[in-house]
């Protein structure tokens, strides 16, 4: 064999018999860890900080097409809890006593501390609903809930902190002291912004006949939401 064909020979063979360079892996997503609770575990169990828990589920009689949500705080639970009336209920969180009532816009009660009236939370004629109560903690760092619907509108009141709502229609921001509204079967996902954990109430009032919530879909967000 001619010496130039030998060395050829050598060095593909020394080529080939050494080890390969792994392929470059994408660091870790910051989201890619579960949401703990994930919405469905009572707030009683709650093991951690960051989450999502339930607080309740109440079923819902003689609603309107167009509902508000009323947040008022109490002294403590045992006044909370003698104050709920109609379509009402009392709960702990994030250290508050509060009652919670869907109801029309005009609606007030005897006493408590008013924090918040959103709405108009719409719904469809002739279904029934059910409200299902959450609180939630969600660092910077993490997202809740990536790409889901719900069968019922949802809204948030965010207490601390800030989240930012993304959709196929844009973003949202909401700092503490606001609220937010999603329409029912819009597909979304939140993200803890800013510098400090977000702290929320919020409510699904969904279709009592259908799953509060559908995970996955279609959708993929496309993470415009700041960090």
């Amino acid at each position: 064999m001619p010496k130039a064909s030998a060395l050829r020979c050598l060095i593909v063979l020394l080529m080939t018999s050494l080890p390969r360079e792994a392929p470059a892996q994408a660091p870790p997503s910051p989201f890619a860890a579960i949401y703990p609770g994930r919405c469905e575990t009572p707030a009683s169990e709650r093991t951690g900080d960051a989450g999502c828990y339930l607080l309740t589920t109440e079923p819902m009689d003689g609603l309107s097409e167009a509902v508000y949500w009323h947040l008022y705080t109490y002294p403590t639970l045992a006044i909370a809890q003698a104050a709920r009336s109609r379509n009402g209920v009392a709960v702990q969180s994030h250290g508050k006593f509060w009652v919670f009532t869907v109801a029309d816009q005009q609606w007030k009660p005897a006493n408590g501390e008013r924090v918040a009236v959103i709405g108009p939370l719409h719904l469809e004629r002739g279904a029934r609903y059910t409200a299902r109560y959450m609180e939630s903690i969600l660092p910077p760092e993490m997202r809740g809930g990536a790409g889901h619907t719900h069968s019922g509108p949802e809204a948030f009141y965010v207490l601390s902190g800030a989240q930012c709502l993304e959709t196929p229609d844009g973003t949202t921001v909401t700092n503490a002291g606001e609220s937010v509204i999603m329409h029912t079967a819009h597909p979304m996902t939140l993200s803890g912004v800013g510098a400090e954990n977000r702290r929320a109430v919020f409510i699904v009032l969904h279709d009592s006949a259908q799953p509060w919530i559908t995970r996955g879909g279609t959708w993929t967000p496309p993470g415009r939401c700041p960090r």
